[in-house]
């Protein structure tokens, strides 16, 4: 059991959705995070705004989590804004290429992808070289 045990809260109030995250938002929490936003899309909000100031902790599950999560929201129409991405959360996202997939703002289906042509942007050396001592 950790310190900090992952909580989440969902309301929906004039059309527009808030789910705050706080904790770590891991294997265990995946489902709280998903059903949290199901149970806002079902009342047909035009904005849900994912709140992730809370969240101190991301793995690859909760990772997956927002993927799932951000998919569903924008597959139902309805305007996503991400605030709070933290710095392990947004260290995690550059890691694998997705920066500017949970972006703090509006988020659309289609983002426009980030193309890097420079061969030693993309060698795993050169991100080795980048990560702090």
């Amino acid at each position: 059991m950790t310190d900090n045990p992952f909580t989440s809260h969902a309301a929906v109030d004039a059309g527009v959705a808030r789910v705050t995250l706080a904790g770590e938002l891991d294997w265990d929490s995946t489902a709280a995070v998903e059903e949290a936003v199901a149970a806002c899309l079902v009342r047909r909000p035009t904005i849900l705004c994912l709140d992730l100031t809370g969240v101190h902790f991301c793995d690859c599950s909760g990772l997956t989590a927002l993927f799932t999560v951000r998919n569903s929201v924008l597959r139902a129409g309805v305007e996503l804004r991400v605030v709070g991405v933290g710095t392990q959360l947004a260290r995690l996202l550059s890691l694998i290429g997705a920066d500017g997939v949970l972006t703090e703002g509006n988020t659309s289906l289609d983002p426009e992808p980030t193309h890097r042509t420079d061969a030693a942007a993309l060698s795993p050396e050169s991100r080795l070289r980048d990560l702090p001592a």
